[in-house]
């Protein structure tokens, strides 16, 4: 049975338990259940937040501000959301996709794919810190604004805390004035966003600055059934030297293969035995209904009868080869033409001789031999725009020559290609690690990672939230800069980053202060943009509904009322409606 049975089924026991202990009276007059809902309410700490509520200026001069970001967050929701729902539908990811199953929307560390259980105790911080602060702003509002509270509590999803609420009496409430209703709900959403803001300068600053990069080439993951796998290499490993050479780096380790033409090698590891590792040539990627037609795994040992071990080996025997036959370890044999896999892009420069969404293998460009993907990339970045360039594309087996002019995109030769990795669409390696790479992801962390920029769009605030919010699953969606999702500095992690700096008499301690404020952060970000989303039961919803009975209430109408209500609940169902379609990975449409 897979885990989230075992939750559903551990949330109907607790239901039942609950409903049972409340219809036969045993339950306090402060405790509330609704289904696997429960709900402790209280009258104390009114006291408290009527002394921190005193300087009522400074207060509203808060909410003002919080109130302008909601707004805008709230548009930019309204519109990021429905545009990625229309993208998801029409591209929905495969069902077997980890962004597509249920589990994964829930907030449960080992439950959540990308929440593993070692960070379980940062979350809870992270989600309690959030829910006081978000709570505590409406409290802190309410008696700005002289609006009574009637209970204050907290939420539990079973005995898992869910929420927190401040329950304002609704008399008092309505009395008050639209500004006052409208600042008292955006006040959560703005203390999460401060929040936020402390634990990523926090973060930035003397957190981040104290970790550094092992030396060493970290070991993010290794290929199955690949020569490094069959020698016990594991992912968490550190190689230091390789064939008796110094590693300090990820790049190292792979100049030393590259160069290294012995098929056997042995690898040194910081914390672990040295091994030895038998070299051979394995697909860890392939086209689909490519020219190749080799699958993942499968191990190329030779071309046109000559025995290959290594890439390096491989690359050799295929520069000068257009054509070749490549053979592996089980016998299958495949006559293809040798460079890079390409489709044609529409409106790209070979699109106007070549044809759009053509697909083909290209072998040469402005007579250089273009042997691979790097090689054709290599070949472009050489010409300039407006460059008149011989182009030898195979297109289903036939060899064709085009004659191109170059385009320009960004100052720079373009031929209009999207252009797959490896050989022919083929990628091989002939070790079979996924190197970490460390530097990138404390870069990022500490603001500073000028070639992570692309993925966000910029080195602004917003982008770095961004990045914030999608480092936990970043892994899933194909950066190449950031091949890993990123859930803090545990596990195989930990062993990748060294302490250093302001911080180190800290330690090990130094990993779990960092875990807390990135968690911490992106709970609290994920809990403002969410109760920022314009629909019921949010805090969005009640400030729309405030937003639009003062838009309408300067209007010439007779119906005020009926056309406040027409409008939010049309705001409200799209908003619905690119939830569900988000929430089920596209699934709902047909």
């Amino acid at each position: 049975m897979s885990p989230l049975w075992w939750v559903l089924a551990g949330v109907l026991a607790f239901w039942v338990g609950a409903t049972l202990l409340r219809t036969r009276g045993l339950l306090p007059d402060s405790v509330k259940v609704f289904g696997p809902l429960v709900n402790l309410h209280t009258k104390r700490g009114r006291s408290l937040l009527d002394r921190i509520a005193r300087p009522k200026r400074l207060w509203r001069a808060w909410g003002n501000l919080g109130l302008g970001v909601a707004l805008v967050v709230m548009a930019g929701s309204l519109v990021v959301l429905v545009l990625s729902a229309i993208a998801l539908a029409q591209n929905p990811p495969p069902a077997s996709s980890a962004l597509s199953q249920p589990r994964n929307h829930l907030v449960i560390p080992g439950l959540n794919d990308f929440l593993p259980p070692a960070v379980a105790p940062e979350i809870l911080l992270g989600l309690a810190i959030g829910l006081v602060v978000h709570e505590g702003g409406h409290g802190i509002l309410c008696r700005v604004e002289d609006i009574d509270i009637e209970s204050m509590g907290l939420v539990f999803l079973t005995i898992i805390p869910a929420g927190a609420f401040v329950q304002p009496d609704e008399e008092s409430q309505q009395a008050a004035d639209r500004g006052a209703r409208a600042r008292m709900f955006a006040a959560g959403v703005t203390n999460n966003f401060a929040i936020t803001i402390l634990a990523v300068l926090l973060l930035l600053g003397p957190v981040v600055g104290s970790l550094g990069v092992v030396s060493g080439a970290a070991v993010g993951g290794v290929l199955p059934g690949s020569p490094a796998e069959n020698a016990g290499i594991e992912g968490g490993d550190v190689i230091t030297g390789v064939a008796n050479q110094t590693v300090e780096t990820n790049d190292d380790l792979d100049a030393i293969l590259d160069n290294v033409s012995a098929r056997e090698v042995t690898v040194e590891r910081s914390d672990g035995p040295t091994v030895s590792v038998t070299r051979s040539v394995v697909v860890t990627a392939v086209v689909e209904d490519g020219p190749v037609p080799f699958e993942l795994n499968d191990t190329v040992v030779a071309v046109n009868g000559t025995a290959v071990n290594t890439t390096a080996a491989l690359r050799d025997a295929l520069r000068e080869r257009p054509v070749a036959t490549l053979q592996t370890a089980d016998g299958d044999t495949a006559t293809a033409p040798i460079g890079a896999y390409v489709q044609v892009a529409s409106g790209g420069a070979l699109a106007d001789v070549a044809g759009e969404d053509t697909t083909g293998v290209i072998t040469s460009l402005g007579g250089e031999r273009t042997a691979s993907a790097s090689a054709l990339g290599d070949a472009i970045d050489r010409r300039a725009p407006g460059d008149t360039v011989s182009v030898t594309l195979y297109e289903d087996g036939e060899r064709r020559v085009h004659e191109v002019t170059l385009g320009e995109r960004g100052g720079d030769a373009h031929l209009g290609v999207y252009i797959s990795g490896g050989v022919s669409g083929m990628e091989v390696s002939d070790f079979g690690v996924e190197t970490y790479p460390t530097g990138r992801y404390l870069g990022l962390l500490g603001g500073d990672c000028a070639e992570c920029e692309s993925v966000a769009g910029g080195a602004s605030l917003g982008s770095y939230l961004y990045l914030l919010l999608t480092l936990p699953l970043i892994g899933e969606a194909g950066v190449a800069a950031l091949p890993f999702n990123f859930a803090g500095f545990v596990g195989p992690v930990a062993n990748f980053v060294t302490v250093s700096g302001p911080l180190s008499a800290l330690g090990g301690g130094v990993f779990a202060l960092a875990n807390g404020l990135f968690w911490t952060a992106w709970i609290n970000v994920n809990l403002a943009f969410f109760n920022c989303v314009p629909t019921f039961l949010l805090d969005g919803g009640h400030i729309l509904r405030t937003s639009v009975e003062g838009v309408v209430s300067r209007l010439p109408v007779s119906n005020g009322r009926r056309l406040v209500m027409a409008a939010t609940v049309a705001v409200q169902a799209v908003m619905l409606g690119a939830l569900a379609v988000l929430l089920s990975g596209g699934q709902l449409i047909p």
